[in-house]
Order: structure tokens, then C-alpha cells, then sequence
């Protein structure tokens, strides 16, 4: 990187698209200031793959300035890179996998479509692990994506590329995935935002429909304003969805509007989820949170749902969808593990080895696990807790073997507090929440009931009017 890099020429996505939708900004002058920081800013970074060439790119821009602004969505002309594993027509979807450089989509994903339909042009994928497995972006196809705050940190995963792209203003706004922390975790690590809507709030990805499901995509920006932007587009009813949520994407734009006061909000915080390991430098992150909500006249107390045996949970349907993964790969690719990490096959192979016991097992503890949790919401407004139990770690580090001296037993375990909750379908998202001595980003995760997304995106938005830790902008130019 040189210190010839352009600003950006945004302040934030929001009012960006405005101008857009209104001819006050030119989609060509956008997509040529994305391209010069991607120019100088990517190589280093590595958050944006499959990228199209600039002249392709500036040509879909030029395009876009031509349609009459009654045409306009409130997306138009603003530069995306979906994650790598989403389909876009005209791109390959890798998957971080290298036997997976495949050729190009001919139909975009149903979320992919909601967004080209907005206005949106697409000019590549954002970085992920390897199947988007673990929190911790690398791969042997594109390598590591790098922390924009600290390059010698991991900016987490599975969505790193993308909240990298955000934190280094490569893209205005970004989307991501969250299975056990996906879009939490690389929020918290660099300092944006990731929602985890509840399951059903957003077109049906991939996967299954009704049994053990717990992905689900998502929306990521450097704020909330912006976040409830991009969610408006990207949520609502979708009839191949069994599980799909009424409530149109619009309504989200709701997020922005004062939070009503007629009554003290009820905050509860667990530091830790009922004694998993975190980090000290965590901790204290999640304490001036409370504080915080103290001094906004909150009623604040302690305490945790009972997510007593949620890690099972998770472990048994995550690797049940695996399994299906894992058959696919031996049918098409008979010698796929020559070539993908040793977690991954870990975790293909426990979905291989499942018994029909365990399977349903997980599903009944699922459904009291969930009544439980429904049941502590009634009396809370917003769960307060760790988005993740460590400080972004070094990027050579594949994943996190010990907290505080506790070793961990698997590749998901230091990522516990992202995913129970994940095993609740409530909606879930990660928050600027402060830096560490050494000024690294710590996330706040904040939680709500079933399914009060619009909710839990208004307390985030007081709580982020209340700070200013999404303004701090790490030193790339």
C-alpha cells in the first residue's frame, strides 16, 4: 500500500445510495473510487476474490448512470461482492476450494437476485474458509484474508472477506452467512456489523428447509443505518421456504426510528454464557457495555437462558448437513480429501459417522432447549454478551486450542458463545463494542426473542448512538 490510496468518496452507504438513486452521484465515479482502493488496498488485504476486471466493472457503471431515475432501486449502482458461497450469474462459486474453480454461475441465488433487482452491481466474491468452515478465513485457493485493524491478525469467518472489505471501505455495504458465528464473529474482530436474522427471515439459501436447520444469510455494514438499508432488500417472504417470515424486507427500515421509551428496557448480561472460557480483554468490553445501557436508563441485571447441552445440539445437526456435503463430494470429486484441511474432514466425516439416535436426539433437545429460551425472553428485552470469546488472534494460528488455560476440544469449541445461540433461531447480531489495550476490535453480541429482529436492530442502533467505536477506522488510508 502507497499514500497515493483515495478516500472513500462515502461517509456511509445510506446516504451514498440516495445519491445514487437520485443522479447527485455518478455510479461511475463510485465504481472508479472502489477500484483505486481495491487497487492498492486488496493485494494486501485479500478480502475480494474472482474480481472483474475494471473495465468490465466501469461499463456496468456507465450502464447504470443511463437508467432514468423513476428506474432507479435503492441499491442502483452500488458495488457488491457477494460471499464465495453464493451464486452470481457470471462468476464461478468456489467455496474457498480449490478443486472448485468451477465455471460460471448461470443463475444467481435467490438473495442475489433480490439485490441485482435493487440496483446492485456485482464485481466478485468476498474471501471465505474452506467450505465456509471455521471462524478464520484462509484457504489453498485465494490464502488468508487479512484483519484491516492489525495485518499480522485473522479478521475471523466464515464471512472474513467481507467484513474486511468493510472495515478497509473496499465496499460500501456486504453480506454474509452465520452457522455457528459466521457473520458475528468477523464483525466482532473488525468492527462492523453482522446480523443474524431469525431463521426464516431471509430467502432460503441452500440446505435444509425444516430439520436441523441453522444457517442463515445476512446482512453486514459499518453501521446500523447502513445495515437496516441493506436488510430492508435482502429480507421477506419467500414461498420456497417452509420456514419463511411475513413481514416484508421494508419494514426494517423501522430500525431507524427512536426507540420507544414508555417503559426502561430489560437488559441482560452474561460474561461468559454460564462459564465458557473468555478472554479478560473481552470481558471488560461486555462490562462497559453494561454500563452503558445503565446510563441509558436501562434495567440491568445478570444472567443467561439455560442453553444447558446446546453445543451438542450443534455439533450433531451441523454435522448432519455436512453430511450431506460430504456425499456430494464423494460422488463428484472421489479424492476430495487430498485436498481440503483437516478440520473440514473432521467434521464431514463425523456427519458421515451419525447414527439415526443422535439425529433425533439433537432434534428433541432442540425443541426444549427452544422453549427454554423463549421462555427467558418474555421478561427480556436484549441478551448482552461476548461475540466472541477471544481478542482477533495471529493469522498463522488455524484456529484457537486454549482460552484463559482450557484447552479446547474441537476447531468450533472456542466459538461456543455464537454457536448455542445459533441452536435458538433468535435473531442475533455483533456490534462495535470497543478496542483492547493493544487496539484490537471487540464485538458486542446482543440477542432477542423469537423472531424480533426489528427489535433487537433498534436497541443495537441506541446503543451504537450512544458510542462511537464504529467511527474508528483502521490506518490503511
Amino acid at each position: 500500500m502507497t499514500s497515493a490510496v483515495p478516500k472513500p468518496i462515502w461517509q456511509d452507504a445510506l446516504s451514498l445510495c440516495r445519491d445514487l438513486q437520485s443522479g447527485r452521484t455518478q455510479a461511475m465515479d463510485v465504481m472508479a473510487n472502489v477500484y483505486d482502493r481495491i487497487e492498492q488496498i486488496n493485494p494486501t488485504i485479500n478480502a475480494i476474490v474472482n474480481l472483474l476486471p475494471r473495465a468490465q466493472a466501469m461499463s456496468l457503471a456507465r450502464a447504470a448512470d443511463g437508467v432514468p431515475l423513476e428506474n432507479r432501486g435503492p441499491l442502483h449502482g452500488l458495488p457488491m461482492a457477494p460471499k464465495d458461497a453464493v451464486a452470481v450469474a457470471g462468476f464461478p462459486t468456489n467455496w474457498g476450494f480449490r478443486p472448485f474453480s468451477q465455471p460460471v454461475e448461470s443463475k444467481d441465488d435467490p438473495m442475489v437476485s433480490r439485490l441485482r433487482t435493487a440496483g446492485a452491481i456485482f464485481i466478485g466474491h468476498s474471501n471465505m474458509p474452506e467450505f465456509g468452515l471455521g471462524s478464520h478465513t484462509f484457504n489453498a485457493l485465494f490464502g488468508h484474508t487479512l484483519n484491516p485493524y492489525d495485518l499480522t491478525k485473522t479478521p475471523g469467518g466464515s464471512s472474513g472477506g467481507a467484513a474486511a472489505a468493510l472495515a478497509a471501505r473496499l465496499l460500501p455495504l456486504a453480506d454474509g452467512s452465520d452457522l455457528g458465528g459466521s457473520l458475528r464473529n468477523p464483525a466482532s474482530f473488525c468492527n462492523v456489523v453482522g446480523l443474524r436474522p431469525s431463521i426464516g427471515r431471509m430467502p432460503l439459501n441452500r440446505g435444509f428447509g425444516w430439520y436441523g436447520r441453522l444457517a442463515t444469510t445476512g446482512p453486514m455494514a459499518t453501521n446500523l443505518r447502513d445495515l437496516a438499508l441493506l436488510f430492508s432488500v435482502m429480507a421477506g417472504p419467500d414461498e420456497a421456504d417452509p420456514m419463511s417470515l411475513d413481514e416484508p424486507g421494508h419494514a426494517f427500515l423501522d430500525a431507524l426510528t427512536p426507540y420507544p421509551t414508555s417503559a426502561p428496557l430489560r437488559v441482560r448480561v452474561s460474561r461468559d454464557l454460564n462459564g465458557l472460557p473468555v478472554e479478560s480483554s473481552v470481558t471488560a468490553i461486555v462490562e462497559a457495555a453494561a454500563s452503558t445501557f445503565t446510563d441509558l436508563g436501562a434495567d440491568v441485571s445478570y444472567g443467561e437462558p439455560d442453553l444447558t447441552g446446546a453445543m451438542q445440539i450443534f455439533q450433531v445437526q451441523r454435522a448432519a448437513g455436512l453430511r450431506v456435503l460430504g456425499q456430494t463430494l464423494d460422488q463428484r470429486l472421489p479424492q476430495w480429501r487430498d485436498e481440503a484441511k483437516d478440520t473440514a474432514i473432521w467434521n464431514i466425516e463425523k456427519g458421515l459417522a451419525l447414527t439415526v439416535d443422535e439425529v433425533l436426539q439433537a432434534e428433541l433437545s432442540r425443541t426444549a432447549l427452544y422453549a427454554r429460551a423463549a421462555a427467558f425472553f418474555q421478561d427480556v428485552d436484549v441478551l448482552i454478551l461476548p461475540a466472541a470469546q477471544v481478542q482477533p488472534f495471529d493469522k498463522n494460528v488455524d484456529w484457537v486450542r486454549s482460552i484463559n488455560g482450557k484447552p479446547m476440544a474441537t476447531y468450533l469449541d472456542w466459538m461456543s458463545i455464537c454457536c448455542m445461540i445459533s441452536v435458538t433461531g433468535f435473531p442475533a447480531l455483533s456490534i462495535p463494542g470497543g478496542f483492547t489495550e493493544n487496539g484490537l476490535p471487540v464485538g458486542i453480541q446482543m440477542v432477542s426473542g423469537p423472531r424480533q429482529d426489528l427489535h433487537l436492530m433498534r436497541i443495537a442502533h441506541l446503543f451504537e448512538q450512544r458510542t462511537s467505536y464504529a467511527l474508528q477506522r483502521p490506518d490503511l488510508a
